[in-house]
């Protein structure tokens, strides 16, 4: 059997993410304080006790969501006594899972992933104001389907496909009007339901490129490793191991199309047959049947699924 750990996106953070870690193992605690130190922040806290409308800030999800997935991988590390390596051929992330996969693969540092996070976070809310962009889920229907829709949806706007979930799962980005139209445009293509997401932002979309911008000026300024696992990259679903082409992608990312699926598919064809979900939710393991019926989606998120998954790995 061979495995790939991969790390949760925006929208798997949830009030009290972490606790039952944190109650349990002082591996977790220790990673939520190193990350406290780096941002200044009481994130910890506002991860245990709220107010929600604080947690869902792009700026404090995107460090709260790597916190807790890289506190589930030390903890099969150092108190299960599993190296990484040992558990996983791969890693990838959705979207700023990306960051949780190199924090958890040795390639950045915790404390430098917590602060680029916070940056990332805070450069794409700040790219486009407010009530002028949008996302949108598509469901039942197929990725060149949908691009067909944005195409003919964007009338001199931007509206683009952001995420391949793969299963009929498609999110566009954009303008709003754009993405309102991409909406009916797919319907027309036999799109089941299309909505808009409570997002406030249009990610991965080129509206963001001044978000992109800050990205590479920080990424420039930080130390990359080797990653201990490959890295399976959302922009090119396909494996990447050196530094200066990893910083090289994050800053693509941010304006490009996560490949969920065919990233998913790339690890299938390497002999991948489990993913195995670290952090909070199971948004990527439910997604897996959905992508290839063969393989599996496990999900790592409380003390028991850890203690149940090291007496079999």
């Amino acid at each position: 059997m061979s495995r790939a750990f991969v790390f949760p996106g925006q929208g798997s953070q949830a009030l009290g993410m972490g606790a039952d870690l944190a109650g349990a193992f002082a591996t977790a605690r220790d990673v939520f304080a190193e990350i406290d130190e780096a941002l200044k922040q009481n994130l910890s806290r506002l991860m245990r006790e709220g107010p929600e409308s604080d947690l869902v800030l792009t700026e404090n999800a995107q460090p709260a969501l790597m916190a807790v997935s890289v506190a589930v991988v030390r903890i099969l590390e150092k108190d299960g006594g599993r190296p990484l390596p040992t558990l996983a051929s791969h890693v990838a992330g959705h979207s700023l899972g990306e960051y949780s996969a190199l924090a958890a693969a040795g390639a950045l540092k915790l404390a430098d992933a917590a602060r680029l996070l916070k940056l990332r976070g805070q450069s794409m809310q700040k790219a486009v104001p407010v009530g002028e962009g949008a996302m949108a889920a598509l469901l039942g229907i197929e990725f060149e389907a949908a691009q067909a829709a944005c195409k003919e949806a964007a009338q001199g706007e931007v509206v683009t496909v952001a995420n391949d979930n793969g299963g009929g799962q498609i999110v566009v980005s954009g303008d709003k009007a754009a993405v309102e139209r991409a909406i009916e445009a797919a319907k027309a293509r036999g799109c089941k339901r299309g909505m808009l997401l409570p997002v406030s932002a249009p990610f991965h979309c080129p509206l963001m490129q001044p978000a992109a911008d800050a990205m590479q000026t920080a990424l420039d300024k930080v130390a990359l490793e080797t990653p201990r696992v490959p890295l399976v990259a959302n922009v090119l679903a396909s494996e990447i191991t050196r530094p200066e082409e990893i910083k090289r992608r994050l800053v693509e990312q941010v304006t490009g199309l996560v490949r969920w699926r065919e990233t998913v598919q790339y690890m299938r064809s390497n002999g991948v047959d489990t993913l195995v979900e670290c952090g909070s939710g199971k948004v990527l393991s439910g997604l897996v049947k959905r992508i290839d019926k063969e393989m599996t989606g496990v999900a790592l998120n409380a003390p028991a699924d850890i203690e149940a998954f090291l007496k079999t790995a």
